[in-house]
């Protein structure tokens, strides 16, 4: 056990800090976030590289999941600034508070020690929208027309499923008799309405697959969706932190045109362009800043995303070892209690992880620390039960030569116990490792980075490439933590245990 916890204390050196920031330097650093489709992005990298012409260091946390993700952590000062739209200010964030104009908004966002700027200059509304070929067949226009076709499949963004402006209400609006509704992610919705999967889904108005993939958007009759105008979202304290950044920042308002838009989320979607080349070719021409774009090549890349994938594993796992080994001790000798932490331990695995990570948010904030709180609690499982089933595998003759030789409780359980139950721990270690490993992907959607970052910006723009990049290395990975625990397993475990395993195991 000794050499196992040695090796990741050693491997979690060699990752370094994870979300360390550079403290010797008195320089503020601004933080930029943005959500994880392309168009946040795109803003996000315009933010950045505003920021950086005035000298100032800037952090551009990219792809974070969810509005309230980031809104939580530009309230707790995780984040500086974010693109975000009025509409979902007023109706989602703020919603409740009947805000009639951008006054009464900025009123209530002052409470909150937040700013808005002035608008960027396009509106980028909700709509729904279905193909072309199969609207104008079935006569549908408007929104109302959905009401006379309730066998139509509709697939909604997940995060429209539940939002105060987003299906719920919009259902009760137009009094929507549809049944088969289901939530996927925004970009593969496109790709279910091309293969006739869903039938309606929800669009932004500036999605540059609308035209692409030849939709119709249909009219909002009612007048459902509120205005989104395109504004950024940023502290009050950033005035005095960083005020020449801010002001650069800033400049973007009122910069940008719905056109604009729609052509700079296509050079990017479609024609494959990085986001931060297409912010700053933007950039050049419409305020004559030039910004210098390094790309890191594939090794370069992985490396990274490498170090901050074992960053959260290694972490995660030496502190489940840490206490799941001895409250495996506690179950194997007090079976009523043992059956209680077994059955806790149960109920933390039970939970989706995606919700376990949210759920730490508001507790631990963005970056590794969730996700690291997250893979902590799911490692546990495996390691109680297995050292509770070692122990407890233990032949009670054993125990009994070992009380009568006169040892002391600890010194049966560190001299006899736990070698001959390692074989048995060792095999838990090893499947909460593979389970972090995978697990860890999920990390990217708070900002924790690892081999999900890839993942994700290959899912939203559609690369084949960039998803392998992501997925194979993580694979891998896998592999070779368990290739590792075998070594760890003969170079601990004498060979009679492990014979004596193995033969029982058949």
């Amino acid at each position: 056990m000794r050499t196992s916890i040695c090796l990741f204390v050693l491997l979690l050196v060699a990752c370094g800090g994870g979300d360390a920031q550079h403290s010797g330097d008195s320089e503020p650093t601004v933080r930029v976030g943005s959500k994880k489709f392309t168009e946040s992005v795109i803003l996000g990298e315009m933010v950045t590289q505003l920021a950086r012409s005035t000298g100032a260091r800037v952090e551009h946390r990219r792809e974070l999941g969810g509005t309230t993700v980031l809104w939580e952590a530009l309230r707790r000062g995780e984040l500086d600034i974010y693109p975000e739209y009025t509409g979902t200010l007023r109706q989602e964030l703020l919603s409740g508070r009947n805000l009639a104009d951008d006054g009464a908004l900025r009123t209530a966002l002052a409470a909150e020690g937040l700013r808005l700027s002035a608008p960027l200059g396009f509106n980028n509304t909700y709509a729904l929208g279905m193909k072309e070929a199969e609207a104008e067949k079935l006569g549908i226009r408007r929104i109302s027309d959905l009401l006379a076709h309730p066998e139509l499949r509709f697939g909604f963004s997940n995060e429209f499923m539940d939002r105060a402006d987003g299906w719920p209400a919009l259902r009760d609006r137009y009094r929507l008799p549809q049944k088969d509704v289901r939530g996927l992610d925004h970009d593969l919705a496109y790709r279910g309405l091309e293969s006739g999967a869903i039938q309606v889904t929800d669009l932004y108005s500036t999605d540059a697959e609308i035209a692409a993939y030849g939709l119709r958007v249909l009219e909002d009759d009612l007048h459902h969706f509120p205005v989104y105008d395109a504004v950024l979202l940023y502290r009050a304290d950033l005035e005095s932190r960083a005020p020449e950044a801010l002001a650069a920042m800033l400049r973007l308002g009122g910069r940008l045109s719905e056109a604009q838009m729609v052509k700079l989320n296509a050079r990017a979607r479609l024609e494959r362009v990085p986001e931060a080349q297409v912010a700053a070719d933007f950039l050049a021409s419409s305020l004559g800043i030039s910004a210098e774009v390094h790309g890191e090549g594939l090794s370069a890349r992985i490396w990274l995303r490498t170090r901050e994938h074992l960053f959260l594993v290694a972490v995660s796992l030496l502190a489940a070892i840490a206490l799941a080994v001895p409250l495996g001790v506690v179950a194997a000798r007090r079976p009523r209690l043992g059956q209680g932490v077994l059955g806790l331990a149960g109920i933390i695995q039970t939970v989706p992880s995606l919700a376990l990570l949210v759920v730490m948010i508001p507790l631990l904030g963005i970056g590794s620390r969730p996700a690291i709180a997250a893979l902590f609690l799911y490692s546990l499982l495996p390691i109680v039960r297995n050292t509770a089933a070692g122990l407890a595998g233990i032949p009670l003759e054993v125990r009994e030569s070992a009380e009568a030789l006169g040892l002391p409780s600890f010194a049966r359980l560190w001299r006899i116990e736990l070698p001959m139950a390692a074989p048995s721990i060792l095999a838990g270690i090893q499947t909460a490792a593979v389970i972090n490993v995978g697990t860890a992907t999920l990390g990217a959607l708070v900002g924790a980075g690892g081999y999900g970052q890839p993942i994700l910006t290959g899912i939203r723009l559609d690369d084949v490439g960039l998803i392998l990049e992501g997925a194979l290395p993580a694979a891998a990975l896998a592999l070779l933590v368990s290739g590792l625990f075998e070594l760890v397993e003969r170079a601990v475990v004498p060979k009679g245990l492990r014979l004596r395993g193995e033969s029982e195991s058949r």
